[in-house]
């Protein structure tokens, strides 16, 4: 199966704990800030990052940079004030100004959402609470979830109420506060609720009462007709080259997405949660308390926290940490709290491999081991395909991997990729070679058996496909597409 990078799948816990694994590398003698700079130039060769980089240490800036280029069409290098669509990294500033409502009498977190919002469905909304809505456990449908959204709903305008009625009001999946299911609904009902509280737009509430008093004026909400000084482009890369992202209107993501900043911005948004400028020391206990376990970590409001590893110093460090995904970039905002230290990732290359980096520069911060970025093994084999054939292709796979196992990725994300790109194409004979070469090599994971089904139902290989199907949802039987696709098929025989 081959995951879409909507905004909607953001990875609200993109850096936890299962990232740290044993690491080999160690500089000795080079400083910090030269260290990180050699792993993101790593990154940035190999064609894994395009963006800007901000670490901080104990407060102190240490490295800034940008990588890659902000406007393709015109060779316009990103650069530490060049500005990004942060996706879900909005979440944090929306949660924010619901605790400042909250401490100030204006609103309450056990508020039901009919009393909030008049307009909302009464028999849903009388379940559910704010709280429900900032933990992403309300229950309520997540609108970048349909099935038509990236192709009939996201390039069109809505207003608020509007589109909270009609995509934000759906009957409820689980009862209120019975499940964590990350959910961007929940969060554009919040914007909707600062704006009736507040009497003002959204974006004008975030100018006042947090961009305005931090000083970032290179933040706000990304409209795309003005003209915005130093604006990143968005692209999404393939393995052969890079194309423009799809349009997506901007008020859509709204407060579950809509923001643009810098990474010099956001290290002034992180100084101040350590002080006291937007709320009470109580208030931010409640901000950043772990409300709901999720997988790697826990969720607070806004934000993903929890404890990790440092395996050399059989140490655990305390993080705030979340990332974002929408059309063309994506991004992440990694906090280690206990000793200040902030990692920020802006890329605007479509979805790329953030929690890895932050990973390697946590590392580095700590004086501990690291990896090194490894190579596209996909992007070497489709060069191969086109040059010699799907054939050479596999025999090329098995000689890298036996000669030059730690120069480049062999993952099974790495051929499903290659496999995607090739049934994309209608190579689909192609595309099934990589496919099988794919469960061949890894014969334990679901998503290459549901991916070769992919490519079997598309030849009008019905039996292979119910097959394929089949094994997969044995290997992983909460795999929602293989059962619906499976059972589509059995109905078709």
């Amino acid at each position: 199966m081959k995951k879409k990078p909507y905004f909607s799948l953001s990875a609200a816990l993109l850096v936890l704990s299962g990232l740290f694994l044993a690491a080999p590398y160690s500089a000795v003698g080079q400083d910090k800030a030269n260290q990180i700079d050699g792993l993101m130039q790593l990154y940035s060769d190999y064609g894994r990052f395009n963006g800007t980089v901000l670490v901080a240490e104990a407060g102190k800036v240490i490295y800034k940079k940008g990588f890659g280029l902000a406007q393709m069409e015109w060779n316009i290098p990103n650069k530490p004030d060049t500005k990004f669509r942060l996706g879900s990294v909005t979440k944090q500033f929306t949660s924010m100004l619901i605790l400042q409502l909250v401490e100030e009498g204006k609103l309450s977190l056990e508020g039901k959402l009919s009393d909030c919002l008049p307009y909302y469905r009464q028999d849903t909304g009388n379940k559910v609470t704010i709280h429900h809505l900032l933990t992403h456990t309300s229950g309520i449908p997540s609108y970048t979830s349909l099935p038509n959204f990236s192709d009939e709903i996201s390039r069109d305008p809505y207003g608020v109420e509007d589109f909270v009625k009609k995509y934000c009001s759906g009957d409820l999946e689980f009862e209120p506060g019975a499940q964590f299911r990350y959910n961007n609904s929940g969060y554009f009902i919040l914007g909707a609720v600062i704006e009736k509280i507040a009497g003002k737009p959204y974006e004008k509430v975030l100018e006042e009462r947090i961009f305005g008093p931090l000083g970032m004026k290179n933040s706000g909400f990304d409209h795309s007709a003005p003209i915005l000084a130093n604006r990143a482009a968005g692209y999404e890369q393939s393995l052969d080259g890079y194309r423009n992202a799809e349009y997506l209107d901007m008020s859509l993501p709204y407060a579950a997405g809509s923001l643009y900043s810098t990474a010099e911005d956001l290290y002034l948004w992180d100084q101040a949660l350590y002080t006291d400028k937007l709320l009470s020391a109580k208030m931010k206990e409640l901000l950043f308390k772990p409300h709901f376990e999720a997988r790697g970590g826990a969720y607070a409001y806004g934000w993903a926290v929890g404890k990790r590893p440092l395996p050399q110093s059989k140490r655990e460090i305390a993080f705030t940490s979340h990332g974002g995904g929408i059309n063309g970039f994506n991004t992440l905002i990694d906090r280690l709290i206990e000793d200040r230290h902030l990692i920020v990732l802006l890329n605007n290359t479509g979805g790329t491999a953030l929690g890895e980096m932050a990973a390697g520069i946590t590392r580095i911060l700590y004086g501990e081991p690291y990896d090194l970025p490894k190579k596209s093994i996909a992007r070497a084999l489709y060069k191969t395909v086109g040059e010699k054939g799907t054939e050479a292709a596999v025999r090329e796979y098995h000689e890298l991997k036996k000669d030059k196992p730690k120069e480049y990725d062999f993952s099974p994300a790495e051929l499903n990729m290659l496999g995607y790109a090739l049934l994309e194409a209608d190579k689909v004979d192609d595309a099934i070679k990589i496919f099988q070469l794919n469960i061949e090599a890894y014969p334990e994971n679901a998503n290459g058996y549901d991916s070769l089904a992919e490519a079997y139902a598309k030849k009008g290989e019905k039996a292979l496909a119910i097959k394929n199907y089949a094994k997969a949802l044995e290997l992983n039987p909460e795999n929602a597409n293989a059962l619906e696709r499976l059972n589509k098929l059995i109905k078709e025989k």
